[in-house]
């Protein structure tokens, strides 16, 4: 009965199709980002950030964990973090190693 109520708590890539929202706050300014996660049985879609809408690489998801990665021109940027209901909260690596966070809510 335990393992039953574990296993319905799982987050499913199917349950996080959508568009997520949110921005962060660089020494640039802020950059409004878009995540696009796409309707299927595994973690997959786009990240638009700035003027780069790229497809996630090395995307996992375990349990309320997401992470995922992009490539864009100057090069990696990181996602990792968690997620539950319509609320995403990642903490981001960019292509020089600073640190953001960015909380993304699905839009409706």
């Amino acid at each position: 009965l335990a393992l039953a109520a574990i296993a319905s708590i799982a987050i499913h890539a199917a349950d996080l199709a959508g568009v997520w929202k949110g921005s962060i706050d660089t020494q640039a300014g802020v950059t409004e980002v878009a995540i696009t996660i796409q309707p299927g049985a595994t973690l997959a879609g786009n990240v638009a950030i700035g003027p780069y809408n790229v497809p996630m690489e090395k995307a996992k998801l375990d349990g309320g964990k997401i992470a995922f990665e992009i490539n864009v021109e100057h090069g990696r940027i990181t996602y990792a973090g968690t997620v539950a209901g319509d609320e995403m909260k990642l903490n981001v690596t960019g292509t020089q190693g600073d640190k953001y966070l960015l909380n993304c809510r699905r839009q409706k």
